[in-house]
């Protein structure tokens, strides 16, 4: 068993590596899916991740009402 300052050093040293790990897996999926899903239904809340998806959902899923605002200007300019 390490006494003292060689504890220390190997505490030191394992924290260097296990920063090192995280570091190299980098994010985990489940966060980089969520910050993939940019576009939240107005009706039903399901997240998707651009807009033509989004327009398509819309039409299938909730065809009786309107498009929503921000579906609306995001498809006119194109930008989305």
């Amino acid at each position: 068993m390490a006494r003292g300052q060689q504890k220390i050093q190997s505490q030191q040293k394992n924290a260097e590596r296990q920063a090192k790990l995280k570091k190299a897996k980098g994010m985990d999926q489940k966060a980089a899916a969520r910050a993939a899903l940019k576009f939240n239904c107005a009706v039903c809340k399901t997240q998707m991740g651009d807009p033509k998806t989004y327009k398509m959902h819309f039409e299938s899923k909730h065809s009786k009402l309107p498009l929503p605002e921000e579906l609306k200007q995001c498809i006119a300019e194109g930008k989305c």
